[in-house]
């Protein structure tokens, strides 16, 4: 209990941290004064013969889909460069493998032309395969470059028919690149393995499944996809944990994505100055099938291996992500050119597979650590996860206690006079 409380204090303080702004680490990521890039979108839409089926709002599935993005186009952000990407558009024939190479680009990511892009779209009837996995690969690439927000929106009916190449494994390998592209998906009246490969590809890289029966879903659920893209967000730096803390990355104040296999140690380095406090979290994605029951362990510990601190959750397989976070506040030192100490992150977990699941790339780690000015007296926050609550917690004991003698003797008292009379 005592470990959970100091635990939930970390996790709050450093998500507060977070919210206020956080300082970088220098030659990770891109300096704050720097001009960012523009955020990219691009739009990858099934044409699929299945999209001619009337059964949203009495019309068919693509006429719906026009119409989202045409009020879409609209609305979007001038500073968002928005693309569009079709598959199963252009080829009508039987042939499996030219009907899996069937994605292309019909309007090309950059500043938007209104227009010449509702154009393009006017243009589109549902006609052959679903190669989903294809077009995922594709639209990866028409992003790449730049560091600001890139989005790939899916709307599809179904799913893919270009097997053996499975988009959620696509998904996992784009998330393993660590380039932070994000994928959200949309299920047009989808049937339940429609939704489970939509949803695998969405959790792969941290985006949303969403399921639409209706025109004004579509349009408001890709709207706002559209303009997620341009709200400021932190960028997380994809970092390469060791095997061992010797080797480990010396990390700063951030955000940090890794990717982790089954059973595995990731071990990563931080400095803490004399008077600062190191707070961490951690989450760990469990993006493809697993067996039930696992946890994930966050561990500081000197570079000699002796643990400081730990942090540690469990889960039951209803969770898509499990997440644990530690502080650790080092005392202030009478010597001014006292060394930082260096202390090692241990980030394990206990997941397992499900049968024919693959073990690689490994499963989505989100680490954040923030490095800050300690309190005045580390054993304010070092009191067994109470600080001055202890002071709290005494006079709730001692009025309890007062209490309790109080109630005694008016019990006494009333037992007494009953006696006499």
């Amino acid at each position: 209990m005592i470990t959970r409380q100091r635990l939930a204090a970390g996790v709050c303080a450093l998500l507060a941290a977070l919210t206020a702004g956080i300082a970088f680490p220098t030659g990770a990521v891109a300096d704050e004064t720097a001009e960012q890039a523009a955020p990219k979108v691009e739009l990858v839409l099934d044409v699929s013969g299945s999209m001619r089926a009337r059964d949203i709002d009495g019309g068919s599935r693509m006429s719906a889909a026009k119409q989202a993005f045409n009020e879409v186009l609209d609305a979007t952000p001038a500073e968002v460069q928005l693309g569009i990407r079709t598959l199963g558009a252009n080829y009508r024939g039987n042939d499996r493998k030219t009907g899996c190479k069937d994605t292309a680009q019909l309007y090309p990511v950059g500043t938007l032309d209104r227009t010449e892009a509702k154009t393009a779209v006017a243009t589109l009837t549902p006609t052959g395969w679903t190669p989903i996995g294809p077009a995922l690969l594709k639209a990866a690439d028409d992003l790449d470059g730049g560091n600001g927000t890139r989005r790939i929106v899916l709307i599809s009916d179904g799913e893919d028919t270009c097997q053996p190449l499975d988009p959620c494994e696509v998904a996992r390998e784009i998330a393993a690149k660590g380039i932070g592209l994000t994928i959200d998906t949309l299920g047009l009246v989808p049937d339940a393995k429609t939704r489970d490969q939509l949803s695998c590809i969405a959790d792969a890289t941290g985006g949303t499944y969403t399921s639409v029966q209706h025109k004004e879903e579509l349009t408001d659920r890709v709207g706002q996809l559209v303009k997620r893209a341009a709200d400021p967000v932190v960028t997380p730096v994809a970092v390469e944990g060791a095997a061992a803390c010797t080797s480990a990355p010396t990390l700063k104040s951030g955000l940090y994505t890794d990717r982790e296999e089954f059973g595995q140690h990731r071990y990563y380095r931080v400095d803490v100055k004399p008077g600062q406090e190191l707070r961490v979290s951690v989450s760990v994605a469990d993006d493809r099938e697993v067996n039930p029951d696992y946890g994930v362990l966050l561990r500081a510990v000197t570079v000699h291996g002796r643990e400081i601190v730990r942090g540690e959750a469990a889960g039951n397989g209803r969770t898509d992500a499990i997440s644990t976070g530690l502080r650790y506040p080092k005392a202030e030192s009478d010597d001014e050119n006292a060394p930082a100490e260096t202390v090692c992150l241990q980030v394990s977990n206990s997941f397992s597979a499900a049968s024919g699941v693959k073990a690689a790339p490994g499963m989505p780690v989100e680490l954040t650590v923030d490095v800050v000015d300690g309190p005045d007296q580390a054993s304010d926050v070092a009191s067994f996860g109470l600080g001055r609550g202890w002071w709290l917690l005494g006079a709730l004991v001692l009025t309890g206690f007062l209490a309790g003698v109080l109630w005694g003797w008016v019990s006494r008292l009333r037992i007494a006079v009953w006696r006499t009379n």
